[in-house]
């Protein structure tokens, strides 16, 4: 199946969307972007989505992060849907939702960008679309992929965190370990030396000793 790899430059697409046309890389202009898919507009668990991504979006801007969501469904069907979406975030059926989304009823950008799950089939045989998430950065390339399956809702507190890391990775030398949260101590990098770590990191570099003796565990504070 088609898609795209970590790394590669996010397709430049064209598509229809709850805001009028779009080329994608224009949309995002100069900022980090988020694309998260769904399998179908008045289904449950994308209605829940939507909802958490609307009630949290100041939190995405916050970061310049420009949010936009993709269903199989047409752009009609989606301007009524988001009207259920806003009704359960309790802010009223009036109010808009604050990012757009992409009608890709044929199925052309599902294939591109291998988001179809062959487990979960509307009730023509077609396969439905995965919960699919591309951050994508300012240069247009892909960050992050996590592909669930159409039965699974996501967690937006951790895609959150996880664009937190990688803005934070993207400037520093430095991965963030198993849980971390902003302002917790991160790891160096194995390829710096201990000298190049020390002049990187003012605030000081500690490392645990382990039963090898390799001194791989290094942690500051960035």
């Amino acid at each position: 199946m088609p898609g795209i790899l970590l790394g590669d430059v996010f397709p430049n697409f064209e598509a229809e969307t709850t805001i009028g046309k779009i080329k994608f890389h224009d949309f995002l202009g100069n900022s980090w972007g988020i694309l998260f898919s769904h399998p179908r507009d008045f289904t449950p668990v994308c209605t829940t989505e939507l909802a958490c991504a609307a009630k949290i979006s100041n939190e995405f801007k916050k970061r310049n992060v420009k949010m936009i969501a993709l269903s199989i469904d047409s752009v009609a069907d989606h301007l009524v849907w988001s009207k259920d979406v806003m009704a359960f975030t309790s802010d009223g059926a009036d109010s808009p939702l604050p990012f757009p989304i992409i009608a890709d009823d044929k199925r052309v950008l599902s294939v591109q960008l291998g988001m179809l799950d062959p487990d979960e089939l509307d009730k023509d045989g077609i396969p439905l679309t995965a919960r699919c998430v591309f951050v994508i950065g300012p240069d247009k390339k892909m960050k992050l992929s996590i592909l669930y399956p159409a039965t699974t809702g996501r967690n937006f507190d951790e895609l959150l965190r996880v664009i937190d890391s990688l803005q934070l990775t993207a400037l520093k030398k430095v991965a963030t370990p198993v849980d971390w949260k902003p302002g917790e101590k991160c790891m160096v990098i194995p390829s710096l030396s201990d000298a190049e770590a020390a002049e990187l990191f003012p605030n000081g570099v500690t490392t645990k000793e382990l039963p090898s003796g390799k001194k791989y565990l290094r942690y500051t504070q960035p």
